[in-house]
Order: C-alpha cells, then structure tokens, then sequence
C-alpha cells in the first residue's frame, strides 16, 4: 500500500478507453491505480508494487484474467474482482472459482464499481463473530489472530471466505439464506448473485470439511458444530 495511505487498484484491462476512463474515476474518487494491457504486464505490475485490491478484465491477451486470477492468488490473499464483458455464467462461475472474491459486468456504471471496490476493501481482514477462540470439531478460529487451524494444521483463507467462516461461526446451526450471506459478507445492500456466495461456499468446504457446511435445500447453508 501507498506510504500515504491511499487505497492502490491494480486495473488490467485491453480496452484502452475503458482504461483510461476507470482509471480517471478511480483517481478522482481518491485512489491510486496501477493500469496493464494484459495478463503478462499485469502480473509483472503486480510483482513490482503489490495492490490493496485487482481488478482483472476476463477476457485478456497474453494471459487471460482467469488465469492471472491464478496467478495472483498462488502469491497474495488481495481481494480480487473480475470484470466480464457480458454476464455470462461460465466467466462468473470460472472466475470466482480460480479465486475471485466478486465480479462485475461489462458497461459498468463508475459508482456501482466504486461500491464494490470499497466494500472489498472494507471486509478484508474483518469479521464479525465475536472475539476469543471458537472450536467446531477439528476446525480451530482464532478470531483476533484472524487465524484458522484444521486437525492442528493451518487453514489458508483469503479474507472473503474468513469473512465467510466468521459469519457461520456467529450462528452455528443456524441456517443462513444466500441473500443473508450476500448482505454481510460482500456488503450488498440489495440482494446480488447467489452463484458468488454457492461457490465460495464450496470453496470454504474444500478447505475446513465438506461435511462441516450443511446445506439445507431451498433455504441456504449453516455450520455444523460437529459433522452430520
């Protein structure tokens, strides 16, 4: 992060003046972007000076964005954001699995992007469940560590899907609807697509048990203190 403070947004993008115009909204909203062509330069930009959020353009030459998601989240836990030109469910469901934490579509209006940067932002590093140390089975949270342990080993969360946990872990058996989940881990205010909340559903389960996350058909999802 910039020495002063200033929220820094790594934009990669091939459309020039969709580049350039996101670039200039971003700046007069008070942040400080980093901008490449492509998958290749946008991962070097990346390298060079590391951003407090990504936002990648799916479809890139060079290295798509899907892939430059990969890349990114192999080395960092920055909140990432995929752009997709249409709103086109294998781009959406893709994305998010390679490691998004959201996504918007093509045209986007500059405030609705604006809002999204801001509360990626804002959740990173949050949560909401109270403080202390909670045991679910062989899951271990340390909440004030903002740490995770499975079976005594350590749990590689990104921010999102620690969000994600702490929220489960604020009422567990509880069942919580998507929209539920939307509103307090990604800060939408309406409710948003409910494909972002299933996958990073899924992808928290690949990381502390399948069988700790319940789904509830028609209703949503809640956490197991002990497995079913």
């Amino acid at each position: 992060m910039p020495t002063d403070g200033t929220p820094h947004v790594l934009f990669v993008e091939d459309d020039e003046v969709i580049r350039e115009v996101t670039q200039l909204t971003l700046e007069r909203d008070g942040f400080t972007v980093t901008t490449a062509a492509d998958g290749v330069a946008g991962l070097d930009a990346f390298r060079a000076r590391t951003p407090d959020v990504a936002l990648l353009d799916v479809m890139l030459p060079g290295m798509n964005g899907v892939s430059l998601c990969r890349r990114i989240r192999a080395e960092s836990l920055i909140p990432v954001i995929m752009v997709s030109a249409r709103d086109d469910a294998v781009d959406v469901v893709v994305g998010l699995e390679a490691g998004a934490d959201d996504y918007v579509t093509k045209p986007f209006d500059g405030s609705v992007l604006l809002a999204r940067i801001r509360a990626v932002l804002r959740r990173t590093g949050q949560g909401g469940a109270r403080a202390g140390r909670l045991r679910f089975g062989d899951v271990d949270i340390d909440v004030e560590g903002v740490r995770v342990l499975r079976g005594g080993r350590p749990v590689a969360l990104t921010p999102t899907e620690m969000r994600l946990l702490l929220r489960f872990a604020e009422s567990p058996g509880t069942v919580l609807s998507r929209d539920v989940l939307l509103e307090s881990v990604w800060d939408y205010a309406v409710g948003g697509d409910s494909r972002v909340a299933d996958i990073h559903v899924q992808r928290l389960r690949n990381k502390i048990g399948a069988d700790r996350i319940e789904t509830v058909r028609g209703f949503g999802y809640k956490l197991l203190a002990e497995p079913g």
